[in-house]
């Protein structure tokens, strides 16, 4: 089966600090994998170019057999490939329903002569967008806040509405970079089960960053652990967690080393 992504051998430099070395990774479609490593392994560079916020020096980036590289964050968008930041992005002033009304692309409104000239046709496609975003709102557990300015939400809330506008969408692969970061336990469970339910019902596939180990555990099959830029080792987390490498590239030592 051809792989939801495919990163080969990718290179990415920054002056003459190589962040990212002769990587390749893939992702299979429906899945929900895991992306772990030390501070300073790459994990966001990779994400960011993968999401097609950064260039690459070198290498191939694949999205369902199609070739992606060094495309821009916005055409990857309309080909169904969306992230999620840690510190969530939302428009602060606007309500959490028109932040997800927000996300179609091409509506009819958005043009001049439409406004002027075809009311109609932009009444009712707003409509049909506020339905969705109605839906939505519910489906991710906030419609009681549905009329709250968005910078007011909780840290927690606003990381459930990013995930929400990648619903408002054709999303086909979501990037999700440490959604958990600043989360309560509460809300984070209502995220974890959010994700699952988009990869069970909708087969949205999920690439995950995230250090919250129990987090990992419970969301990612298989785990891929970044170090010094490239793949060290792939698998369940229990084989993850028992790795010696990937326990010395943690710690910093042998995992039987005594102090």
């Amino acid at each position: 089966m051809t792989p939801m992504i495919d990163v080969r051998h990718v290179h990415k430099a920054f002056g003459g600090l190589r962040v990212i070395n002769d990587c390749s990774l893939s992702v299979a479609k429906g899945s929900i994998t895991g992306l772990i490593g030390p501070n300073g392994a790459g994990k966001s560079t990779l994400f960011n170019i993968i999401a097609g916020a950064l260039p690459l020096d070198s290498g191939q980036v694949l999205l369902d057999g199609e070739e992606i590289t060094n495309r821009p964050a916005n055409a990857l968008f309309h080909k169904g490939l969306l992230r999620t930041f840690q510190i969530a992005h939302e428009f602060s002033q606007m309500t959490a329903l028109e932040n997800l009304m927000m996300v179609p692309p091409a509506q009819a409104g958005e043009g001049l002569f439409n406004a002027w000239l075809k009311p109609g046709l932009v009444r009712a496609q707003e409509e049909g967008v506020r339905r969705k975003a109605l839906e939505v709102i519910d489906f991710i557990g906030l419609y009681h806040v549905r009329n709250e300015l968005a910078g007011n939400l909780s840290g927690g809330q606003k990381k459930l509405l990013e995930l929400g506008r990648t619903m408002m969408t054709d999303a086909r692969v979501v990037l999700l970079d440490e959604i958990a970061a600043g989360v309560n336990r509460t809300l984070l469970g209502d995220l974890v089960e959010n994700i699952e339910r988009l990869n069970r019902d909708l087969g949205y596939t999920f690439l995950v960053i995230e250090h919250d180990m129990d987090m990992i555990a419970r969301l990612c099959d298989p785990v891929i652990v970044l170090a010094q830029g490239s793949v060290m080792v792939e698998g369940t987390i229990q084989e993850i967690q028992s790795n010696p490498e990937v326990i010395e590239a943690y710690f910093g030592a042998p995992h039987d080393a005594t102090p």
